[in-house]
């Protein structure tokens, strides 16, 4: 029974890093940027959604709308004004610029809330609930169901609307969208606030079953950085089951190894992924 409730949490929590994961797969496999700043979105997502729900008295998940939405404005004014300069450049120009916009967000972050720990906390945080003699958190399974329900959203954006056909078709070949009359430095402004949407969804999430401080965020990137090279982006489905894979990994070597090994765990599934299969991509056809 043990080792059911185990899987249980392991299968709850990966579904929130398989969230954590899909902006920066989608981002990486249209724009072909390793955003190293993804971790610092999700931190400043969890903020947007601890002080609607601490001032503004809005539900933590009535609030994730709302910080998606304005995560998506922070993500397309940094695309379009300062990432799109470097988004044809080589990708050491990239991951230079964007490890520096994860320091400066991460400074802003401290002067302005401060580098106390926080927790989202609604009334019915620890509420629990039995299920076939297990024990379920109710806000990891709400998380869960909320990750896979904007997988689905995402995948049905990239495979059955015209943006998202316009977005795949810019990853595949940028001169022939080109030709059909696609504005590329808008298209990648859209995308990167749609996958810093998701990466705001993720930090709410994120803050209501661990503490949200400005310095998360490093972590957050190499843990999304794992899930996405493991999943891909063909399917977004295969990021969500990277996530679950992952979160299965790290439950079962806490239980029977020690917790201070679970990310050592995550890094060596990743070795094991780049070394059985050294030229896996992340595109979104």
């Amino acid at each position: 029974m043990v080792l059911a409730q185990i899987l249980l949490n392991g299968i709850l929590l990966g579904g929130l890093y398989g969230l954590m994961a899909l902006g920066m797969a989608l981002v990486w496999g249209v724009l072909n940027i390793v955003n190293l700043s993804h971790g610092a979105l999700i931190m400043l997502g969890g903020y947007v959604v601890y002080y609607l729900f601490t001032i503004g008295g809005i539900d933590p998940f009535v609030a994730l709308p709302i910080a998606m939405l304005v995560m998506f404005a922070v993500g397309f004014l940094l695309q379009y004004y300062l990432l799109n300069l470097v988004v044809r450049s080589k990708m050491l120009n990239t991951l230079l610029i964007t490890f520096g916009l994860d320091v400066v967000l991460t400074y802003l972050a401290q002067l302005t809330f401060s580098a106390d720990f926080r927790t989202i906390n609604p009334p019915y945080a620890g509420a629990n609930f039995a299920l076939f003699g297990l024990t379920v958190p109710s806000v990891r399974l709400a998380a869960f169901v909320v990750a896979i329900v904007l997988a689905a959203a995402l995948w049905f954006l990239l495979h059955r609307m015209a943006l998202g056909r316009a977005i795949r078709a810019t990853a595949q070949n940028l001169v022939a969208a080109r030709l059909y009359g696609v504005n590329p430095s808008v298209l990648y402004a859209v995308t990167f606030g749609i996958g810093t949407a998701l990466a705001g969804a993720a930090g709410g999430l994120y803050g209501m079953i661990a503490n949200l401080t400005p310095y998360i965020g490093a972590s957050l990137t190499a843990k999304s950085f794992v899930i996405a090279i493991i999943g891909g982006l063909s399917n977004p489905f295969y990021v969500i089951f990277g996530g679950i894979f992952v979160g299965i990994a790290e439950s079962l070597t806490a239980l029977y190894i020690g917790p201070t090994y679970s990310d050592v765990i995550s890094f060596g599934l990743l070795v094991v992924v780049l070394v059985l299969r050294p030229n896996r991509t992340l595109r979104t056809s």
